[in-house]
């Protein structure tokens, strides 16, 4: 489509539903410790669903039509990368531990909330000043000599603020939005996600929609350590389709190999996944949906696996019919990751419009 055809750009996001967006992604939801934010999640969904559940482990279900037969799984995950407090030197310094795929090399002079049964201690990465430092080879942060400091001076000090071993840690970095086009935040991996698959519930609510399967939208846990809060609830729910949303890679800043990662860009739209967990046919009603809805698109190849949730439902029960749509972001797994706004709206407006398509009893099977 050439550049003076592109249309225009269709908002979906309202500004009550920014406002639990914000109020979201600066509630900590750590894995594992994923409960107060599927509270703000499900709050926020309730009128827009007919029931719900929550699993044993946390995993948050909406159903909308939980009579029908036909079952089709919106889906994204809740939790957010962590640390874990792992050792309390006698002067009062904490080592930790990686809970997800935490990066060592963001964390010196970061600032951090250490949960704990009697409240929030606020501590930060200790950093040697570059005064301090010298030799031809400096030191670079690993996790073998990044610690935390939260002002004491004994273990026993640091102990009787209510903080253990095992304690988990998240960083305080709040959203933002950055010259009117993106929004900035930590943990927008994945919880953008969750806020996508709610405003899709909104949509279906205020339009009036009357679907003739059974949706289940699905806020699932403990994503970054193997995907396990979707291979718990797709055997509870096992869905015929599941549509599965989750962050990818902006490709555009330094220090990124495109031949390796690909060419994709924030702002340039939702992106389609080839890989063995997609369903082919699912993948085509999904690039379907959104070339009649002039909605733009990019695609991705995944290799042997996605490496999100999508696997998980796709080899549940007997397979289930699964495709992904990803969302472009820059600096995944730091504190300031970034997503285009146009591409957060084109994400709700392609999962709707592929629900739409949907029909009741559909078989995806190439050969039957």
């Amino acid at each position: 489509m050439a550049k003076k055809d592109k249309p225009k750009h269709i908002s979906v996001v309202t500004k009550k539903s920014l406002d639990f967006f914000e109020k979201y992604i600066n509630n900590a939801s750590p894995t594992g410790f994923e409960w107060e934010g599927q509270k703000l999640w499900l709050d926020y969904i309730k009128p827009f669903i007919d029931e719900h559940y929550v699993d044993n482990y946390g995993t948050a279900v909406g159903v909308i039509n939980p009579k029908a037969d036909y079952k089709v799984v919106i889906e994204a995950h809740a939790d957010e990368i962590s640390w874990y407090v792992n050792y309390i030197t006698k002067d009062g310094l904490i080592y930790v531990i990686r809970n997800g795929g935490s990066d060592h090399q963001i964390a010196p002079s970061k600032r951090v909330n250490i949960h704990t049964e009697k409240g929030i201690v606020k501590a930060v990465f200790g950093w040697p000043a570059i005064h301090t430092r010298s030799g031809e080879k400096e030191e670079a942060p690993t996790l073998k000599n990044i610690f935390l400091d939260c002002g004491c001076t004994s273990k026993e000090e640091v102990e009787a603020l209510g903080i253990h071993v095992g304690c988990v840690i998240t960083y305080e970095d709040e959203f933002m939005v950055l010259n009117d086009r993106y929004y900035v935040g930590r943990a927008l991996d994945n919880r953008a996600g969750g806020f996508m698959i709610a405003e899709v519930a909104r949509l279906l609510k205020e339009n009036k929609i009357k679907l003739p399967f059974g949706l289940y939208i699905v806020n699932s846990v403990q994503e970054e350590i193997g995907l396990r809060g979707a291979e718990m609830i797709a055997h509870r729910i096992k869905p015929n389709v599941a549509i599965v949303t989750d962050v990818t890679h902006d490709t555009q800043t330094p220090m990124i190999n495109k031949i390796t990662q690909g060419d994709l860009a924030c702002g340039k739209g939702p992106v389609v996944s080839y890989a063995p967990a997609v369903q082919t046919n699912l993948n085509k009603l999904l690039i379907k949906a959104a070339e009649d809805n002039h909605i733009p698109f990019q695609r991705q190849a995944s290799s042997r696996s996605t490496g999100t949730d999508t696997d998980a439902f796709a080899y549940s029960n007997d397979g289930v019919v699964s495709a992904l749509i990803s969302l472009p972001l820059r600096y995944m797994h730091t504190t300031v990751e970034m997503v285009h706004k146009e591409d957060v709206d084109n994400v709700i407006r392609l999962i709707y419009e592929a629900l739409l398509d949907i029909k009741a009893g559909q078989d995806f099977r190439a050969i039957k």
